[in-house]
């Protein structure tokens, strides 16, 4: 885990929790995946957690998937995928509690994005309570350009933060977002020169809050949002089913090997 994952406390309850792949843009391997569940799971029951502040080292927050799963598909390889349709966790699967994981958290959780936030990190991101990011900022719902849906609670995610057809052109289309526009859209808080110094300022501050009172703010917030509600049991499996469906077949291999050969895909019609 820690070759994935740092999580220091320190003595107001304040967790630092930082992707540390940092020579891969913090790219999503298996071993990350497990990292970043151990660090949901320990942090849920860590005590006098007040806050958390969740953030990567290095040039970026979170370029998704990393790219020797993608070649391992496109190769028809074993290890590329994993069976996303049991629920390992309540009404998710383990790709979508790392989304999820970090709402159902007791305290606040602050994204300090930098650099890009692309796919599986954009998720990651939206799983917080509040994202602070950059001006320069990239993010992107970057699955249709490999081929993918969004498959870590991303669309469950959005359906609170992002205006419908928003959010459907982001995900048909992958095009990138600047920090100030993803404002506007809804996929970040606020934008700051230096993000993850607000974040530590931000949870220093709430830090001093009671923190009955946080918890209970967290629960209603929640419950409001619905983000654990019924319907959202059934998109959370439909992902998976979706997803499932895609991971290998003959136009999702096209689309990786189309971008790893660095030329325009050529798709044969849809079968459905």
């Amino acid at each position: 885990m820690a070759d994935r994952v740092r999580i220091t406390v320190d003595t107001h309850g304040i967790a630092d929790v930082c992707l540390v792949r940092g020579d891969k843009m913090n790219a999503l391997d298996f071993e990350m995946f497990d990292a970043l569940e151990a660090a949901i799971t320990r942090l849920k029951t860590e005590p006098g957690l007040r806050a958390v502040v969740l953030h990567g080292e290095g040039k970026a927050f979170c370029a998704g998937l990393d790219m020797g799963r993608m070649a391992k598909i496109s190769a028809g390889e074993p290890g590329g995928t994993r069976d996303l349709r049991p629920r390992t966790h309540g009404i998710a699967n383990s790709p979508q509690f790392l989304g999820l994981g970090w709402r159902e958290l007791p305290v606040p959780v602050i994204a300090a994005v930098h650099g890009v936030a692309f796919g599986g990190g954009l998720q990651l991101a939206l799983g917080a309570d509040i994202r602070l990011v950059t001006a320069d900022l990239k993010l992107s719902v970057m699955e249709i350009k490999w081929g993918l849906v969004p498959d870590m609670a991303g669309v469950a995610l959005m359906r609170g933060l992002v205006r419908d057809d928003h959010a459907r052109e982001l995900c048909y289309t992958g095009r990138v977002v600047l920090g100030d526009e993803a404002v506007t859209l809804g996929l970040a808080t606020r934008v700051c020169a230096d993000p993850l110094a607000d974040a530590f300022a931000m949870a220093q501050a709430l830090a001093q809050r009671s923190p009955s009172a946080l918890r209970a703010d967290k629960r209603l917030m929640n419950l409001a949002s619905r983000t654990l509600d019924e319907s959202a049991a059934a998109l959370l499996m439909a992902e998976s089913v979706e997803q499932v469906a895609l991971m290998g077949a003959a136009h999702q291999v096209e689309a990786v090997r189309a971008n790893l050969e660095k030329r325009a895909p050529v798709f044969a019609d849809a079968a459905r």
